[in-house]
């Protein structure tokens, strides 16, 4: 069984940056395909960033966050981390750290087996 634990949100203002972080534990963290995820109070959760499970892989972006997102892997310390800049409101969400392996759309959440608790990210206008 994997547990994922998000750290770094927060309470900023519209520009500034965040970088989220996701340890893994209870599993071979590099075999995982890892993504986060969001979900803004009465919206659905949606896809924001993919990342293979090797280090350096390929990733993937939600067109929205391309350019200000940056998401990174280091499987020596079964981390995943998002690097987020210029925060605007509308990126104002509870963002959810995933992973996989069994396969499918990278921006499905049912690809993905397991959840971290989320953490809260509030940008201020």
């Amino acid at each position: 069984q994997v547990q994922l634990v998000e750290s770094g949100g927060g309470l900023v203002q519209a520009g500034a940056s965040l970088r989220l972080s996701c340890a893994a534990s209870g599993g071979t963290f590099s075999t995982f395909y890892m993504g986060w995820f969001r979900q803004a109070p009465g919206k659905e959760r949606t896809f924001v960033a993919y990342i293979s499970s090797t280090s350096g892989g390929s990733t993937r972006y939600v067109d929205s966050v391309k350019g200000r997102f940056t998401i990174s892997r280091d499987n020596a310390k079964n981390t995943v981390d998002l690097q987020m800049n210029s925060l605007n409101p509308t990126d104002t969400a509870v963002y959810y750290c995933a992973a996989g392996k069994r396969g499918g759309a990278y921006y499905s959440t049912t690809t993905y087996d397991y959840w971290g608790q989320g953490t809260q990210v509030t940008v201020s206008s």
